[in-house]
């Protein structure tokens, strides 16, 4: 094996975009308005789609950095500790004073697997283009950034693109935005992803009932030579490539349905592993497919990797 390729395989996987305090409650039915119920359990989990992308890709095996903003406080202690234990890089972290940390109360029904989500984050910043261009980019191999602040991001990968122009194709850094909130200036993200995932609800949003549909009638989005993934919950995932074959994976749901927080999450940590190692689309679907039904089988993340020895 060349010098190069141990270099470029020790180079690691960077996700920018959100942290938050997730506090969860199980219950068995989803409680009426105005009621008053107790819940089958209640725990603190780090959340946010970066975040949580970043815990899959260390449990399958990939070293990750996470760069997004915290709060200096209990809150983040726990955070950063939780990071820690899953092997997660936050060294890129931003800390801001006199701000609120974002908190995600999730209502998690067990006989439905559902999950509802009420965010609140008041006035923490994402991180900016002046952060970003602290950077050291020759250690990363993929970037993936969660759109938020677009405008930014997007001079966050043009200086992205910038840096790779001066490198051979097989050394540059791999380039993927997901767009999953239905907000027009998240859109601008489309043309900037070497892979471009795009959510349910967007699809939906543009008008398009399948994951099909969406990725024929959203492909003139990106640019030239781009790949588009859209997961479609228990239909599977459907990615479209620069040949213009359509690629399809089924889901692969577990005997039983118990937490479908961070599934999205996951599909993407896991199609971007794939890919990132050298493997296929049909592959990177697949495997994306199979983690994130197997993580809709339990609570949080830790039993991602007890179950890699048979997927």
């Amino acid at each position: 094996m060349c010098v190069w390729t141990i270099m470029e395989d020790q180079k690691k996987i960077l996700c920018v975009g959100l942290v938050c305090l997730d506090i969860i409650s199980v219950v068995d039915k989803y409680p009426e308005e105005d009621s008053d119920s107790r819940c089958l359990s209640q725990r603190w989990q780090r959340g946010g789609n970066a975040s949580n992308s970043c815990t899959v890709l260390s449990l399958l095996g990939a070293s990750c950095s996470f760069m997004g903003s915290v709060v200096a406080g209990h809150v983040t202690d726990f955070i950063l500790e939780d990071f820690q234990k899953f092997g997660v890089d936050v060294s890129l972290v931003s800390e801001h004073s006199q701000c609120t940390a974002p908190v995600s109360v999730v209502i998690s029904n067990i006989s439905t697997g559902s999950r509802t989500i009420l965010h609140m984050n008041r006035n923490l910043p994402d991180v900016t283009l002046e952060d970003f261009s602290k950077v050291d980019l020759h250690q990363f191999k993929w970037i993936h950034w969660e759109g938020r602040n677009a405008e930014e991001q997007v001079k966050m990968i043009q200086q992205v693109e910038k840096y790779n122009s001066t490198l051979p194709r097989q050394q540059r850094i791999t380039i993927s935005v997901e767009i999953e909130k239905t907000q027009e200036l998240l859109y601008q993200l489309f043309p900037y992803g070497d892979v471009v995932f795009v959510s349910k609800d967007v699809a939906q949003h543009f008008g398009f009932q399948s994951a099909e549909a969406a990725l024929k009638g959203l492909y003139h989005r990106v640019k030239k030579g781009a790949v588009l993934v859209c997961a479609w919950a228990e239909k599977g995932a459907d990615a479209l490539g620069p040949d213009g074959s359509l690629i399809h994976s089924d889901a692969f749901p577990p005997e039983a349905l118990v937490d479908t927080l961070g599934a999205g999450d996951t599909f993407n940590a896991s199609f971007i592993y794939t890919l990132s190692n050298g493997g296929t689309l049909q592959e990177a679907l697949t495997f994306g497919c199979k983690i994130a039904g197997r993580k809709c089988g339990f609570h949080g993340y830790d039993g991602i990797s007890e179950t890699l020895s048979d997927v």
